[in-house]
């Protein structure tokens, strides 16, 4: 006999599979080694089409409603050059040369070592612009108001903002040992920032350039996720497994996951409810329930690593480290439906309508 548990998980699934089909969306994935970023149709779980061009691109990011994307290498540049764009027609040279002008003198760190930022047009995946940053870029964020972006420097102990309705390097902003991965408010106003080097977590006032306190946040804070109202966030304490829940308002630990082994992407669900966890090193994944605390988890080999998930789908993205792939899961039961092929390895993922 069926169960009446199991009748409510299968009409659960039936209903979020519906909505899927009726809200599919657009993934944009990272495709490290492999020098691209690929196209993925969340409906059919196919690729439609490889952007490529862009080295190492470790970090990408944009949001709902903005019209660019933000591709980050993890490689730097011989000399102090950005690769050319080619001039379009009907585009003079001087407004060409104006249009992909470097920084401001002085507004870069002295002798810093230079990486590429790429800004691409959302829809079509062009190319719009290169832009000269001080050194490699581990991850990078875009501002809800499609405003800013922002781009972390690991050996460089600080982040770059990008202002994206001019298209310009705005600043760099020291923040502290390592920065890792940077998330925006929701308001746009501040960018919260794990260093994973001294265990802290800066707000930087983005229109300002400064470091408007530091938070402290365990061992080695990395990935990091802000629930949608922006009262809190979540925090992968990435050596020690465990996941940190933030207050905003005060940067309180408000309360600790014990995981076990090396943690590194998270996600919430549409709702917020649930926190899903990509444990690397122990080979599974995990879901937290917020309100209970109570966890459920699965194995997921190998090396899960890079984890998003895909509003309104039921589904959840997320790459492997040491194999070509991405895993298609099922939020309901943590199940694998699906995989996709990669040629590098899987690293930042953007959803987008």
């Amino acid at each position: 006999m069926t169960s009446p548990l199991k009748l409510s998980l299968s009409a659960i699934l039936a209903v979020l599979l519906t909505s899927a089909s009726a809200t599919a969306a657009t993934v944009y994935i990272a495709d490290g080694s492999a020098d691209q970023i690929i196209v993925v149709d969340t409906d059919t779980g196919t690729v439609e089409r490889r952007i490529t061009g862009l080295d190492a691109i470790h970090g990408l990011s944009g949001a709902p409603g903005v019209r660019y994307l933000v591709a980050g290498s993890y490689s730097e540049v011989e000399g102090t050059e950005a690769p050319a764009l080619a001039k379009p027609e009907g585009v003079s040279e001087d407004e060409h040369a104006a249009h992909h002008a470097k920084p401001a003198a002085g507004a870069m760190p002295k002798d810093a070592a230079i990486s590429i930022l790429t800004i691409l047009d959302s829809k079509s995946g062009e190319i719009l612009r290169r832009i000269e940053v001080p050194g490699a870029v581990h991850h990078t964020a875009v501002s809800p108001d499609g405003r800013y972006a922002a781009a972390t420097h690991p050996s460089g102990d600080g982040i770059s903002i990008i202002d994206l309705e001019t298209l310009v390097f705005k600043a760099f902003v020291p923040t502290g040992s390592a920065p890792n991965y940077a998330v925006f408010s929701e308001d746009s106003a501040s960018v919260f920032v794990t260093n994973s080097g001294n265990g802290t977590i800066s707000e930087v006032d983005v229109e300002k350039g400064f470091v408007r306190r530091n938070l402290l946040v365990g061992t080695a804070p990395e990935h990091v996720v802000i629930s949608d109202d922006g009262a809190t966030l979540y925090v992968a304490d990435a050596d020690i497994g465990k996941i940190h829940e933030i207050a905003v308002s005060d940067g309180a630990i408000l309360r600790s996951f014990e995981i076990g082994g090396e943690l590194h992407g998270l996600d919430l669900s549409d709702d917020g409810s649930t926190l899903f966890v990509s444990g690397k090193s122990e080979d599974k994944l995990v879901a937290i329930d917020l309100q209970s605390g109570a966890m459920r988890t699965a194995s997921l080999s190998p090396a899960p690593y890079h984890l998003t998930t895909i509003d309104g789908t039921g589904k959840i993205y997320v790459s492997s480290r040491d194999e070509p792939k991405i895993w298609i899961i099922n939020q309901i039961d943590l199940a694998v439906i699906g995989e996709i092929a990669v040629s590098g390895e899987g690293h930042q993922m953007v959803v987008l309508p």
